[in-house]
């Protein structure tokens, strides 16, 4: 049972006036907010649809979804209708808002930062940017690859700030219209315009011009959403605050949940007026602060609050962190260290990091110590450009590192070696030059099949062979060389730490081959190849270096090197924060081409902030220190040139706290333990279909959700997505009494299909069957639409701590035998096992029975194909009283690393199997 202080229960508690809750660096905000949506959940009349809960990133959202489900189920005895709470990124929401409500946007596919800047890059001229003016005399107009990423940052201004559009150049408005013309032709989201999209319609004041589906999405907003959280509150940009007036303007309740002291995405557009102001902008606020640490020691606290005491006041909430953590304070714990040079810093935290190893810790009250691990240590620069010296240091060493976002990745022995397959192909190195990367990376396990691996490079490279453009396939390529080379976690080179980590790189370059592919997929076969090979050298590097990219579930144990953004909300029992030289932390003014070169100062409200200064850095600085639970090392060593020969003022502002000691006089002399990584429980979120995966070859499943490798891009990709779309559109319009006819087939697949990768000819056969499977439907179910209980209903089920499977039904319905059928749909002859789809559809009616508390009659099987036979059979109580545990078998293996594989690999390509995951290209 959780003991809560007195403010936590007064925030649990307060559910009736709008609330801001002030939550310190480690006072257990996480554990306040589910205690109150579970508290929130128990009043009488609200169901879990009336909750909608944002945080600021994935990770954060599953933590959250896993902690409520545990209180709720502890307290309540679950609740039924869970599915339909949304917990989760703003981005999410609305995404999922507009492909719920509006038929238009449920074929757009959604950019991410990576993908936006490629297709900008790609359409220099179409996109805007390269007509698009500059004030700098010597930059008239912004460049292709040198300025796309100031443009990017150009355009979510201009969308998500209050900007003054008289004040901004006509260009400038031009080439925004540009942007948008060009990413809506192609049926594309970005992370702004998904939620000025949501935006729009959730602000509309004249309701009698709605069309059906604008009124439907404000009906729900008037009768479901009662209760707003916003985690992370200081970091809402302008735009992102419009979307939560717009979710509270019919009087849901809002708390809002945050700190000013660690307002640090200012260079993003958050605004930290808005949780400053927040008291003054709503009624009857109700203002709690939760002060108590309960992560770092008494000096850690004290150093960070003396941190947060520079930021002038009229920036900041009064308030002051008080230490309330089970860790202790030992003199020589936190260390300002001054060295001789950066060779010189990187040792002294290789060795520290070496030295740690196995002392004992204790990570919670009245729990037995463990011996630190690798995993333990975190070492938070200002920028990973300055992390060089100490990568060189560590792989020296042998010590096993992970770098944070994708920024050096490209320097990793092992990706230099990748990266050479592709230029081998373009003929910028000879079979010899890549065979000695491949050698130097040591990752040859068998020698002898790399001569396989040039045979496949070379017709590979037979750009002129007649094929269509679809068959070279970079990552279809990739994954064959891999399983040629027969690399796999038991087959690399070194100790068995090194191949989880080699594993884990495979992994992110096999995302970065998506990034490319999803926009450069249809070029002719040899200008992708080389476009390839010329964004891994001199784009990639940089198009990552803010790149939120952790796509896979794997925890190496291995030290962590990470930018103090990315670090925020994490932590570990030690933290190095290295380079604090003048000009770097706090980082001096950038110079060169920047945004208000492009948009006037004066257009853009408390336009300074894109810029940063000394606040901003402060801030920054109270993140890093924050992070850590007992041990904080602070080193500043002289760089070249007089401009990094000083330490920064906030160097010298850590050596004057007395709990700091500027001498290194060692560990205590303590007996070792043995080193014992923390056991983090993953809260991992897949989807019914992954399940299914899952079951049927688990190392398949880990490769792709541990590793984060990517399939192959089919051609036909999206032609399954398109026909459950219209099929979706028709069953929700027969809900609202609006059954369409069968004469609508052609427009309803005109409006979802989108298969951006097919060719011209695919693309019209695929046109041609989608309407002909419309028809087909049409002829064999029109007389059922009219009986749908629910259209793509969201359903999950949680089948073990930090483990919960979710997805949609593609349709519930109750027959003319009164029997309530559970229906999936089928678009591909694709052979799958009886027993796994049975398996698979018996999930659905778990899930259906934890949404609605009824047990459904019935699973179907609805084949779209012409010949392909339906299959229709009972709900099979004995499997369904099973499917949990069995679910739940599963789960254990995921949270223990444990995915042993029956599936027959000798006849096919193991990893070429990830095409599975392409189910009929949905």
């Amino acid at each position: 049972m959780t003991t809560y202080t007195p403010a936590q229960q007064d925030a649990i508690a307060e559910i009736a006036r709008p609330l801001q809750l002030v939550a310190c660096a480690g006072s257990g905000k996480t554990q306040v907010i589910s205690q109150r949506i579970s508290h929130i959940l128990g009043q009488p009349g609200v169901e879990p649809r009336n909750v909608v809960a944002f945080t600021f990133t994935d990770k954060a959202a599953a933590e959250l979804k896993e902690r409520i489900h545990s209180i709720v189920e502890s307290e309540h005895g679950g609740v039924q209708g869970m599915a339909e709470m949304f917990i989760g990124t703003m981005h999410a929401y609305c995404l999922n808002l507009l492909q719920t409500f509006v038929p238009e946007a449920f074929k757009f596919g959604v950019l991410t930062e990576i993908t936006q800047r490629l297709l900008v890059d790609r359409n220099s001229r179409e996109s805007g940017l390269t007509t698009c003016p500059t004030t700098s005399s010597g930059t008239p107009k912004l460049r292709r690859f040198v300025n796309s990423k100031l443009y990017m940052q150009v355009l979510s201004i201009l969308q998500e700030d209050d900007v003054d559009f008289e004040l901004v150049p006509d260009g400038v408005n031009e080439s925004l219209h540009s942007y948008l013309q060009m990413i809506a032709k192609r049926d594309y989201f970005d992370y702004t315009t998904m939620i000025a999209t949501a935006v729009a319609m959730l602000e509309t004041d004249d309701e009698d011009d709605l069309s059906t589906s604008e009124r439907a999405l404000l009906d729900h907003i008037r009768g479901d959403i009662r209760y707003v959280v916003v985690d992370e509150y200081q970091d809402v940009n302008p735009l992102q605050e419009k979307l939560v007036a717009g979710l509270v303007r019919f009087g849901a309740n809002l708390c809002v949940v945050g700190d000013d002291d660690q307002t640090i995405y200012q260079w993003r557009g958050s605004e930290v007026r808005h949780i400053l102001d927040f008291a003054n902008r709503h009624d009857d606020v109700r203002t709690i602060q939760l002060v108590d640490n309960f992560r770092s020691s008494k000096g850690i606290v004290a150093l960070g609050r003396s941190i947060a005491d520079r930021i002038p006041d009229d920036e900041r909430l009064v308030k002051q962190m008080e230490y309330a953590s089970h860790q202790r304070w030992d003199r020589g714990d936190m260390l300002a260290l001054t060295l001789d040079d950066l060779d010189a810093e990187a040792a002294w935290i290789a060795d520290r990091i070496v030295a740690l190893r196995g002392i004992p810790f204790t990570d919670n009250l009245g729990t037995a110590p463990r011996g630190l691990s690798w995993s333990d240590c975190a070492v938070l620069f200002r920028t990973v450009k300055d992390a060089g010296p100490l990568v060189e240091e560590l792989r020296r060493r042998g010590i096993p590192y992970l770098i944070k976002g994708l920024a050096r990745l490209f320097d990793a022995a092992e990706v230099v070696a990748l990266v050479g397959l592709f230029r081998y192909m373009v003929g910028e190195i000879d079979a010899g030059g890549l065979r000695q990367l491949w050698e130097d990376a040591s990752l040859l396990p068998h020698p002898d099949r790399f001569s396989a691996v040039l045979r496949t490079l070379d017709a590979a490279r037979s750009f002129d062979s007649g094929e269509r453009w679809g068959t070279y396939n970079i990552q279809r390529l990739y994954l064959e060389v891999l399983e040629q080379l027969g690399l796999r976690e038991d087959t690399i080179p070194g100790e068995p730490s090194r191949a989880e980590l080699v594993m884990y790189q495979l992994g992110k370059f096999s995302q970065v081959i998506s990034d490319f592919e999803t926009i450069y997929f249809s070029s002719s076969p040899q200008s992708k190849y080389e476009s390839f090979v010329g964004f891994l050298k001199f784009q990639a590097p940089t198009y990552y270096e803010e790149a939120d990219e952790d796509a896979g579930y794997a925890t190496p144990d291995a030290v962590t090197i990470s930018t103090v953004h990315r670090a925020k909300g994490m932590q570990w029992p030690a933290v190095f924060v290295p380079c604090m030289r003048r000009n770097r932390f706090p980082a001096a003014g950038m110079g060169g081409l920047g945004i208000f070169h492009v948009i006037p100062l004066e257009a853009v409200p408390h336009g300074q902030r894109y810029k940063g200064g000394e606040s901003e850095e402060t801030r920054l600085f109270y993140v890093a220190v924050t992070r850590a639970k007992k041990y904080l090392y602070v080193t500043f060593a002289r760089g070249e040139g007089a401009r990094n020969s000083k330490p920064s003022d906030f160097f010298v502002h850590t050596t004057k706290a007395t709990w700091v000691s500027t001498r290194d006089e060692g560990l205590p002399g303590v007996e070792r333990l043995e080193p014992r990584p923390k056991l983090e429980t993953p809260a991992v979120t897949i989807s019914f279909s992954e399940l299914k995966y899952l079951f049927e070859c688990p190392y398949q499943f880990k490769l792709r959700f541990m590793y984060g490798f990517n399939p192959p891009i089919h051609e036909a990709l999206g032609f399954g997505k398109g026909l459950h779309d219209a099929l979706a559109e028709m069953h929700k319009r027969a809900i609202s009494g609006d059954v369409p006819l069968r004469d609508e087939a052609a427009e309803l697949v005109e409006r979802h299909l989108h298969t951006p990768y097919a060719y011209p000819a695919l693309r019209a056969q695929l046109q041609k069957s989608g309407v002909e499977s419309i028809e087909r439907y049409f002829d064999r179910h029109g007389e059922d639409l009219t009986r749908t209980i629910h259209s793509e209903q969201q359903i999950e089920v949680v089948v073990a701590p930090g483990v919960t499977v979710n997805g949609r039904i593609d349709l519930v319905k109750r027959l003319e035998t009164d029997e309530v059928s559970i229906v999936d749909f089928k678009s591909t002859n694709r052979a799958q096992e009886e027993d796994v789809t049975r398996d698979q559809l018996h999930v659905y009616a778990l899930g259906y029975r934890d949404l609605t508390g009824q047990s459904a009659d019935l699973i179907e099987v609805l084949n779209l194909d012409a010949e392909a036979k339906n299959t229709r059979e009972t709900v099979d109580d004995q499997i369904l009283g099973g499917i949990k545990e069995k679910i739940g078998a599963v789960a254990e293996d995921i949270r223990g690393n444990r995915f042993a594989c029956t599936h027959d690999h000798s006849g096919d390509k193991g990893f070429d199997d990830l095409a599975w995951l392409l189910e009929g290209g949905r």
